[in-house]
């Protein structure tokens, strides 16, 4: 079981913590950026051709947003993994430590 380790405990609780915040962080940036939120209009990558495709309807950029929204999700299941990997390299420490003793 020892193999299976690589962190030590502190690496691993530094993990969860900033895997829970990132988890946290990006769902709330998916639901925005998916009820198009203008105040992230900067952060939707689209050029002038977008905007001069049809200027009377704005679903080019709405599609723009649900990709990055996406995008933000899908970070969110990297940052669920990480944190489930911390947690259990921390279980895995705790296990060694009762161990040795």
């Amino acid at each position: 079981m020892a193999s299976l380790l690589f962190c030590g405990p502190k690496l691993a609780a530094c993990g969860i913590v900033i895997s829970i915040w990132g988890v946290i962080m990006l769902a709330l940036l998916g639901i925005f950026f998916n009820v198009h939120s203008g105040v992230l209009i900067e952060d939707v990558p689209f050029t002038e051709e977008d905007i001069q495709k049809d200027s009377s309807s704005p679903q080019a950029i709405y599609a723009l947003y649900d990709q990055v929204g996406y995008n933000c999700y899908i970070a969110a299941a990297i940052y669920v993994f990480i944190g489930l990997l911390s947690f259990c390299q921390a279980r895995l420490n705790k296990h060694n430590e009762y161990m040795e003793r």
